[in-house]
């Protein structure tokens, strides 16, 4: 085994390395994505059916707002520890 063999085998390694970590780094992104994608459609979700149960029903309509607040901060706290796991995996 010559100078060139030593150099392609190691070529060859390090390429193998780069494109590891590339499927890596493209794991964590469609991870980060789909879980922003999902807490998007989740708080739209409670924005909609908010605004329709304040118009159905405009007496209790602090009651609904308050409980909406809370319901999209536990869906942001849920994203974040979406991401927090897809960038740690």
């Amino acid at each position: 085994m010559g100078i060139f063999g030593m150099l392609q085998q190691v070529m060859t390694q390090e390429v193998a390395e780069a494109t590891q970590l590339g499927i890596s780094n493209l794991g964590k992104a469609i991870g980060a994505g789909l879980t922003v994608i999902g807490a998007g459609i989740g708080i739209g979700l409670i924005g909609s059916r908010m605004t329709e149960s304040m118009a159905r029903q405009p007496e209790i309509s602090g009651s609904i707002q308050t409980a909406a607040i809370i319901l999209a901060a536990l869906i942001e706290g849920a994203a974040l520890f979406g991401l927090v796991i897809a960038f740690l995996i």
